[in-house]
């Protein structure tokens, strides 16, 4: 009789396990998907970004500039121990660099880290490489243009087919641009609702871009500058932390 309740306990328990394992399987599967779909996008807050940066990224348009900016009303770091005062490690200085500067132009780890080996290749100053490489991005000149209030709503407007350069359309981001380049509003765009506000707007931008506000018209006069960032970054610390 003990050895038939004995068989029963190791069949009942091969059965767990293999259910156990099946299960296993199910969800680092169902993980892999999410994983997968979620992989050029973040979907989090954006205030969160500048909170845990101690930074203004300017990635909510002109949200950032109001007092309804989340770092003008709460200026610590977010989660439970956001307001600790724990001295950072040099690793840390250098990550959190590294996520503020990726964070800014709205990339994840594996692009922003080609561009730094692209940065690498080239002459000269690799931080500042990285950084004008960056610049140099159509979702990012349109951003600098004032076509777009974030570099979100850039990318966005990039993406829907809005914008030509030299006369042809590019829908793609981070297609990278150059001296002499002319972009344009795509004609059949201009009298989109999101461009009637930019209709003969006085707009800031850095002495590298212009852009006629009333032909909707812009061109890269040269390339960027290291003063003409103006968003206080450290590239050095980055190029320290990719290079270990």
């Amino acid at each position: 009789m003990s050895c038939k309740f004995h068989s029963i306990d190791i069949q009942l328990g091969l059965k767990t396990i293999i259910l156990h394992f099946a299960f296993c399987i199910l969800h680092f599967k169902n993980q892999g998907v999410k994983e997968k779909n979620n992989m050029a996008k973040y979907t989090g807050a954006d205030c969160r970004q500048c909170r845990r940066s101690a930074q203004k990224l300017f990635l909510k348009g002109e949200r950032c500039t109001s007092k309804k900016c989340a770092l003008e009303r709460r200026p610590a770091a977010p989660g439970q121990h956001g307001t600790g005062r724990k001295k950072p490690s040099e690793y840390n200085v250098q990550l959190r660099e590294k996520q503020k500067v990726k964070k800014a132009y709205g990339m994840l780890e594996k692009q922003f880290h080609s561009y730094y080996v692209e940065a690498l290749r080239q002459k000269g100053n690799t931080g500042q490489n990285m950084l004008f490489l960056l610049e140099k991005r159509l979702d990012n000149v349109v951003y600098r243009m004032g076509i777009g209030s974030s570099r979100a709503q850039s990318r966005q407007i990039v993406s829907h087919g809005h914008i030509t350069v030299n006369g042809k359309r590019v829908n793609i981001p981070s297609y990278q641009l150059k001296a002499g380049d002319t972009i344009a509003i795509k004609e059949e765009n201009k009298g989109n609702e999101m461009f009637k506000e930019l209709k003969g707007a006085k707009i800031v931008m850095p002495k590298w871009v212009e852009f006629d506000t009333e032909t909707f018209v812009g061109r890269i006069i040269q390339a960027p500058e290291r003063e003409d960032i103006d968003q206080n970054f450290n590239e050095q610390l980055i190029v320290e932390l990719y290079s270990k």
